[in-house]
């Protein structure tokens, strides 16, 4: 067969927003912010996380994404009902500035020190355009392997890898064999563990 690194697909983690409290919601404060200003809508998507993934399948938890990814160069002044929102959890914390202890707190820390703009998400996401595609989906760290096959849009945390610019033909094939018993003995032989 044709081993997969000849295969032409991308392999990435998800996202990483530094600060998941302020840029993962519920259904009901995103339905709440679009109907403050329905341009809301356009960077608000549906996340998948860890736990999330069962084998084959996922149970969507109804958690959405504020997805201003710093290489799409949005201006947060254009969604004013999601700036008040991010504000609402202060600046000076979601600055990536790398600050430690803001107020005098201990543990009330700002994001790692970046480049990226308060409102962005922690890191680049260079591949944004790839969560507009079908993926294969993954936990990094779990008891044992599972694989699901996403919807097109749906947004994975950062607890989570995934192959994307798979041939359509390609996709359940793949989706089967990661998730076979076979595979889970090889991973299980041949890959580190934590704890048990």
């Amino acid at each position: 067969g044709v081993p997969l690194k000849d295969w032409d697909i991308k392999i990435y983690r998800g996202i990483l927003t530094g600060c998941n409290e302020a840029f993962i919601i519920d259904g009901a404060t995103k339905d709440a912010l679009i109907a403050q200003d329905p341009k809301s809508a356009e960077i608000i998507r549906p996340i998948l996380r860890g736990r999330d993934i069962k084998r084959y399948s996922y149970d969507f938890a109804d958690k959405w994404l504020i997805a201003t990814f710093p290489s799409r160069h949005y201006n947060i002044d254009d969604y004013p009902a999601i700036k008040n929102y991010l504000l609402s959890f202060g600046k000076e914390k979601l600055e990536q500035s790398g600050k430690k202890d803001i107020g005098g707190i201990k543990g009330n820390n700002a994001r790692k020190k970046t480049n990226n703009k308060w409102f962005e998400t922690q890191d680049t996401i260079a591949y944004w355009d790839d969560f507009s595609k079908q993926v294969i989906a993954w936990q990094r760290i779990t008891q044992k392997p599972t694989f699901c096959l996403t919807e097109n849009g749906l947004v994975v945390l950062d607890s989570m890898a995934f192959l994307s610019n798979i041939k359509d033909k390609y996709k359940n094939w793949l989706l089967a064999v990661l998730n076979s018993d076979l595979i889970y003995f090889w991973v299980k032989t041949n890959v580190h563990e934590y704890g048990n």
